[in-house]
């Protein structure tokens, strides 16, 4: 009887997850078909079918040669590229939130952001103080290396000394994060002490984020790394739910408890890295999607990383949509966009959730 009754809940349990992700997914469709819609050149949906179309081999010009080009070289490739970089920042700040048991935790807290942070700092000074001025041609390309390499070292410093007596020690890991971005911090702010007024701007330009840097090029080497990376992560839910009832209780249940940690905190950091690598900083994403997403929907991993990898998406569209239409034909930083926009909603969201008692 007892089976029964679990298999039925499990049953259950898995259509909601279905559904909901489903939803998400749809609405994630419909927000990529508007947008394409929207900008200084402006493109019905009969355009854009015309213009893929006639890409695919089939005759039609319902359109002009100004808007394939717009479509296929800008609009197209910059939606594609936000939708990773939203998916990145959105199902590492989940995989990271329950790992650590904590829904204020965001990819940051792990020094990726910092270290990437620093990385570019040193393509934008660094190298220029050694070789000289180097062409945007090729700065373009060398910072996403640099800033990538950048975040996965602080990741493995930070790692290895949130490491004590062979297990990772999660108070531990949050406070050598926390060391670690620091450290780049204060770097950092040495660099910019003697930077010139050109390589701040550069500089600051980077930190505040920029989704109009994606080209198909871009897009594809970032999206295998972010796309398995988030298919791992999607298959660790269940364990994340084990540890969410404690560790001994995981470990018990035979969760390899310090595997999925080291695995996480990997997995987290190459999504994050080779998110920030190519758009700069963009915050707030991987905080307040995941959750938001325990808070409307469910705690449940199975429901909360598929979600928050769409949730991540569509809230950067919808940012990179009010950021390249409200000062048209300026474009905001996206990461002041995701920060202006999301944190009143966020403030809201936790107002209501301490008047109902659910945190």
């Amino acid at each position: 009887m007892n089976s029964s009754i679990t298999i039925s809940k499990l049953k259950s349990q898995k259509l909601t997850a279905g559904f909901l992700t489903t939803a998400m997914a749809l609405f994630l469709l419909a927000l990529f078909l508007f947008s394409l819609t929207i900008g200084a050149v402006e493109l019905s949906v009969s355009e854009i079918s015309s213009i893929l179309l006639d890409r695919l081999g089939f005759t039609n010009q319902n359109f002009t040669a100004v808007q394939s080009v717009v479509l296929m070289d800008i609009r197209l490739p910059r939606l594609i590229f936000t939708i990773l970089i939203g998916t990145a920042l959105g199902v590492s700040g989940a995989a990271l939130q329950g790992i650590f048991r904590n829904p204020l935790v965001e990819p940051g807290i792990i020094g990726v952001s910092s270290g990437a942070a620093l990385g570019a700092f040193v393509v934008i000074l660094g190298l220029t103080s050694f070789i000289g001025e180097i062409p945007d041609s090729l700065k373009v390309w060398l910072l996403p290396p640099f800033a990538f390499l950048g975040g996965v070292l602080a990741t493995f410093m930070t790692l290895r000394l949130g490491n004590y007596q062979g297990k990772v020690r999660v108070t531990i890991l949050i406070l050598a994060g926390v060391a670690i971005s620091t450290l780049a911090n204060a770097i950092i702010g040495l660099g910019i002490y003697y930077a010139d007024d050109q390589q701040l701007r550069t500089f600051t330009f980077w930190t505040l984020g920029d989704l109009s840097a994606g080209t198909w090029q871009k897009i594809g080497i970032i999206t295998i790394p972010i796309i398995a990376s988030t298919l791992i992560l999607t298959r660790m839910a269940k364990s994340l739910n084990a540890i969410a009832l404690g560790e001994s209780e995981a470990f018990h249940s035979g969760v390899n408890v310090e595997k999925v940690k080291r695995t996480i905190v990997f997995l987290s950091a190459l999504c994050v890295g080779v998110a920030v690598s190519f758009s700069g900083i963009i915050g707030f994403v991987g905080l307040v999607i995941p959750h938001i997403i325990r808070m409307a929907f469910s705690s449940d991993h199975r429901i909360v990383i598929p979600l928050s990898a769409l949730g991540g998406a569509a809230l950067l569209i919808l940012a990179d949509l009010f950021a390249r239409t409200v000062v048209a034909p300026s474009e905001l930083p996206i990461g002041v966009v995701t920060a202006a926009l999301g944190t009143p909603f966020f403030i809201y969201l936790l107002t209501v959730a301490k008047r109902k008692n659910l945190i």
